[in-house]
């Protein structure tokens, strides 16, 4: 498996990240997250919308906690054509109990346990941690990759101006 360094640090020490990884302008590799209910939901499920799709190590995180919050808050004025998927490795039992708590109503949340489509397919995992690294990709409704931002420091929160820019010009 090919394996990417010096893309992230995690409290300032560099990690792995297993995985070719994707490419603007390349098409969104397919996956399926599991739901809270354990029901599964693969990323072609939304072709035709804009999807902003964030990777987070852990909703149970303080600055994963914020994340979510802040896109979901968000989610409702980028419109009716625009989903928030989050993705961790997270069991769907966790994320419905955080879910639940933090009142989060507009970003789906999905699970990556099961057998790692996501983490795979997107280069996404980091080796040392066994947990995802922290991103934000924005998918256009043909399903094309069209912005890429991996947060470099695993502590650090996204530059969620420049996302959420970007998943407007795209939402139109």
């Amino acid at each position: 498996m090919a394996e990417r360094t010096g893309l992230v640090t995690f409290k300032g020490g560099p990690v792995t990240l297993e995985g070719q990884g994707v490419k603007v302008g390349g098409q969104a590799p397919n996956f399926t997250g599991i739901a809270m209910d354990f029901s599964g939901h693969q990323l072609s499920d939304y072709k035709g919308k804009t999807v902003v799709l964030l990777s987070v190590p852990s909703v149970d995180t303080p600055v994963c906690d914020t994340e979510v919050r802040r896109f979901n808050e968000e989610a409702t004025k980028l419109g009716g054509d625009v989903v928030v998927l989050s993705v961790s490795l997270d069991l769907p039992p966790a994320l419905k109990r955080w879910c639940g708590a933090a009142g989060i109503d507009r970003v789906t949340a999905l699970s990556d346990f099961k057998d790692l489509s996501f983490a795979k397919g997107w280069g996404l995992r980091i080796k040392e941690l066994g947990l995802l690294a922290r991103t934000v990709y924005i998918i256009d409704p043909a399903g094309t990759i069209v912005y890429e931002q991996i947060v470099p420091e695993i502590a650090q929160e996204p530059d969620y101006d420049a996302a959420l820019k970007a998943a407007s010009k795209v939402a139109g």
